[in-house]
């Protein structure tokens, strides 16, 4: 008779039901029946991942069955921060790539986030960063700002584009595009933006940190945190604080 270990051991191996787990079904061991509970709950987590991705792979399928090839998705972070720039991406996913946990950046965990930039970096058919700094944002605003991130983005993206999932947002160009409220948890390719973007920018911010670690840019990557502001107050505005967000544009 198979130990409970080896039993686990044999479960963890599958992705599956067959006659394996049917006849363990009849085994009375309690140890048993916890494993195959385990079990079926891993089938549960798995289908739903599944399905999350296809639901994620909604909009590329429809465009690709439409005649258009290379769809770019794009997103930005870094809007509301205090200090740093705004970072858009503009990335182009091929019709075989495949993550089932890609989602929404700020649903991730770091790991996650890291993991799923590094598959980007090696499978992607395209990616195009932008970023601009805070000099920048002061002088047109960051609405403005943001738009010139996700333009510079796709310019960088070195690669023929035939139509655009933006999350909401749009750009006057010749580009067939569409604006998704919330596009990146609705798009693989917005979603794939919003982590290259996401993990660029904290890296960014993770160097300032190393520079001015004063400020706790590590952990609040530049928003307005309590020890930022007290950091602040204590030792004044960086170079790379926005200097037309409050509270420092009421500073004299």
């Amino acid at each position: 008779m198979e130990t409970i270990k080896q039993i686990k051991d044999k479960l963890a191996a599958l992705n599956r039901e067959n006659d394996y787990v049917e006849q363990l079904k009849i085994d009375s061991r309690k140890g048993v029946q916890i494993a195959l509970k385990q079990f079926h709950n891993k089938l549960k987590k798995q289908k739903q991942k599944e399905e999350h991705f296809q639901f994620m792979k909604t909009y590329e399928l429809q465009l690709w069955e439409s005649g258009y090839q290379y769809i770019a998705g794009v997103d930005e972070v870094g809007r509301g921060p205090l200090a740093g720039p705004v970072v858009a991406a503009a990335v182009i996913l091929p019709p075989d790539f495949s993550c089932l946990e890609i989602d929404d950046s700020k649903k991730l965990t770091f790991q996650q986030r890291e993991q799923i930039f590094n598959k980007l970096q090696k499978e992607a058919t395209a990616i195009g960063i932008g970023i601009i700094s805070c000099e920048i944002i002061d002088e047109i605003n960051i609405y403005e700002a943001t738009k010139l991130a996700m333009q510079q983005a796709l310019d960088h993206l070195n690669h023929q584009i035939d139509y655009i999932l933006f999350d909401a947002m749009q750009l006057p160009n010749n580009i067939a595009q569409k604006s998704l409220i919330k596009g990146d948890a609705k798009s693989m390719s917005i979603a794939a933006a919003s982590i290259i973007a996401k993990v660029t920018r904290d890296r960014l911010m993770i160097d300032y940190d190393r520079k001015y670690p004063e400020y706790d840019f590590k952990n609040n990557m530049g928003y307005g945190t309590k020890k930022h502001l007290q950091a602040i107050e204590k030792y004044g505005i960086l170079d790379i604080h926005r200097k037309t967000f409050a509270p420092i544009k009421n500073k004299k």
